[in-house]
């Protein structure tokens, strides 16, 4: 039986405390995302086109920063989003 179908049988403490973080945090960034989302309905919300570059923009350098910090895990986090 390999290490997924065992679940936290033989994982070392950091190992389960990064799976149990990391589907955590996982499912609360999407469900986020999934909120920003929604300011997409027009019906709902008044936007520019600039304004919402700049949320995907913002958005996307997020996911860049979390793909550089997991290949050299020192980086230094970004700062907080503005429009």
């Amino acid at each position: 039986m390999n290490q997924d179908h065992q679940g936290a049988v033989g994982m070392s403490p950091k190992r389960q405390r990064f799976r149990k973080l990391a589907e955590s945090r996982t499912n609360k960034a999407l469900n986020a995302i999934s909120r920003v989302g929604n300011m997409s309905n027009r019906s709902m919300y008044e936007w520019e086109d600039e304004e919402a570059r700049k949320i995907l923009k913002a958005l996307k350098d997020a996911v860049t920063e979390v793909e550089t910090r997991f290949s050299a895990p020192k980086a230094k986090a970004p700062a907080k989003f503005q429009l």
